[in-house]
């Protein structure tokens, strides 16, 4: 039986790694500020460049634009942003959420991103410790948590990210980094890819337009991979009941966009969050199931 102190001694472990774990995801939070303003821009001078090599046109010389370089600047007035600006959430708060140059007021996404990252890694530490486990659950939500901003900002799911995150999730499986036995994670993937595929195909078919894009087939892929493809329905229904919440209220406050169109990857990544903390099984409790 243990005891009171070796019970007091486990629990302070917890928070050890929950506290580990949460402030490198604030720093995670902040280098994916990075990723999630500069993916899709790197993915659009690709493009244009390709295009421009098809068309046997010579590619115009540009600087180099990257993950890592060149520093980040206020968009206002190109101050370069020093190291003690960029400090997770204290740097805005220190701020006072304004750039120190021009004042110009940076957005409150910025810290939000960082405390909601630092809050999931601060959960898989507290729930799986300093483990692998804990680890690829960290890498699976930093992963999701950018995909959503970057879907919401251009309706775009990159495969640079969807890609991994599938074969991160069949790895963990066979590496017995989670509780998914690898059959089915492997069937997980193909359902998931294979359920939309179908939908998307059926509603082209029925009205002559795109419904979602290929991105969703494969984020719900990965998806069925971290989670098994008895996971998919509880996740494609609190998909569907999140975006429909949201879709009502933007309607109902004007915000939706021209042409009425929501991308369903942020609903699709909310529900795997979803997932993760309360488990598929409990999401089907909830709506009744």
């Amino acid at each position: 039986m243990l005891t009171t102190a070796t019970n007091s001694g486990l629990l302070q472990m917890d928070w050890y790694a929950g506290m580990l774990l949460g402030t490198l995801g604030l720093l995670v939070g902040s280098f994916l500020n990075v990723v999630i303003y500069r993916l899709p821009k790197m993915l659009e001078r690709q493009w244009a460049a390709e295009c421009e090599q098809f068309a046997g046109k010579e590619p115009a010389p540009a600087e180099t634009f990257n993950l890592m370089l060149p520093r980040s600047r206020c968009p206002s007035c190109g101050h370069a942003i020093t190291w003690y600006e960029n400090i997770p959430v204290l740097s805005y708060l220190f701020l006072r959420g304004k750039c120190s140059a021009c004042k110009a007021p940076i957005s409150i996404r910025y810290p939000l991103v960082e405390l909601i990252c630092g809050a999931l890694f601060l959960y898989c530490g507290l729930r799986w410790q300093l483990s692998p486990t804990a680890g690829v659950w960290c890498a699976f939500s930093a992963v999701l948590l950018a995909l959503t901003l970057i879907d919401w900002d251009t309706t775009l799911l990159p495969d640079d990210m969807t890609l991994p995150l599938l074969w991160g999730g069949l790895i963990a499986s066979a590496l017995h980094w989670t509780t998914v036995a690898l059959s089915t994670a492997l069937w997980g993937a193909v359902a998931g890819y294979m359920s939309l595929w179908l939908v998307y195909w059926a509603f082209k078919l029925a009205t002559g337009k795109e419904g979602m894009g290929f991105g969703d087939f494969k984020l719900y892929a990965a998806l069925g991979a971290w989670f098994g493809w008895t996971a998919l329905i509880p996740i494609i229904l609190m998909a569907s009941v999140i975006g429909a919440v949201v879709g009502i209220a933007m309607k109902f406050s004007s915000g939706l966009r021209e042409g009425g169109y929501i991308p369903f990857g942020p609903f699709l990544a909310g529900a795997g969050m979803t997932a993760l903390i309360f488990s598929p099984e409990a999401i089907l409790r909830v709506i009744g199931l």
